[in-house]
C-alpha cells in the first residue's frame, strides 16, 4: 500500500508585470496617454508615407478599434501639432542626426516628432517619461534597433527644451 502517485511538475509562478512575452505592454495595462501616442504615431506615419491630409487621417484613426480608450485631446494635440510644426520639429532634430532626415524610417521620424513636440508643449510630462514612451513606441512599431536611435537623439535633444529639468535630474 505504499504505492506513490506521480507528482505533477510544478509550474513556475506567473508574474503579473503587464508585459507580453515579447516585452510589450499588454493592452489592458496601457494608459490613455500611451494609447493616444500609439494612435498619433500611426496617423503621423500615414501623413509621412501617404501624404494624406490631417483631417482624413484623423477621421480614419478615430474609427480604429480601441480609440475610445485613448486620450483624445492628447492625440489631437500630437497629430495636429506635429503636422502643423513639422518643419520646426525637423529643424530641432536634424542637427542631432548622423544622417539626412530622408534616410530615417518614417516610424522613427514620427516618434521623434512626438518626442520633440511633447518636450516643447507638454510641460506636465517629465522629459524622462517622454523619452521612455518614445522608446516603447519605437520598439513596438519601428525597426530592430530603431528604439536605440530614438533614445540617443531624444537624450541629446532634451536639454534644449528642458534644461532646468535635465540639470536637476543630473544633480539628484
Amino acid at each position: 500500500m505504499t504505492e506513490s502517485t506521480p507528482l505533477k511538475p510544478k509550474r513556475p509562478p506567473q508574474t503579473r508585470n503587464g508585459l507580453t512575452d515579447t516585452g510589450v505592454k499588454k493592452a489592458a495595462d496601457k494608459s490613455a496617454r500611451t494609447r493616444a501616442r500609439e494612435f498619433a504615431l500611426q496617423a503621423l506615419y500615414q501623413h509621412l508615407v501617404g501624404r494624406n491630409e490631417a483631417s482624413s487621417i484623423d477621421a480614419f484613426t478615430r474609427d480604429l478599434v480601441g480609440f475610445h480608450k485613448a486620450d483624445a485631446a492628447h492625440y489631437d494635440a500630437l497629430l495636429h501639432g506635429c503636422i502643423d510644426e513639422a518643419a520646426s520639429l525637423d529643424d530641432s532634430v536634424t542637427p542631432l542626426l548622423d544622417r539626412k532626415m530622408a534616410e530615417i524610417s518614417p516610424v522613427e521620424h514620427a516618434v521623434l516628432w512626438i518626442g520633440t513636440y511633447e518636450f516643447k508643449h507638454c510641460l506636465d510630462v517629465p522629459y524622462r517619461v517622454i523619452i521612455n514612451e518614445c522608446i516603447e513606441l519605437a520598439k513596438a512599431f519601428g525597426g530592430t534597433d530603431g528604439h536605440k536611435y530614438v533614445n540617443g537623439v531624444l537624450h541629446k535633444l532634451a536639454p534644449a527644451f528642458r534644461a532646468a529639468e535635465v540639470a536637476a535630474d543630473k544633480k539628484a
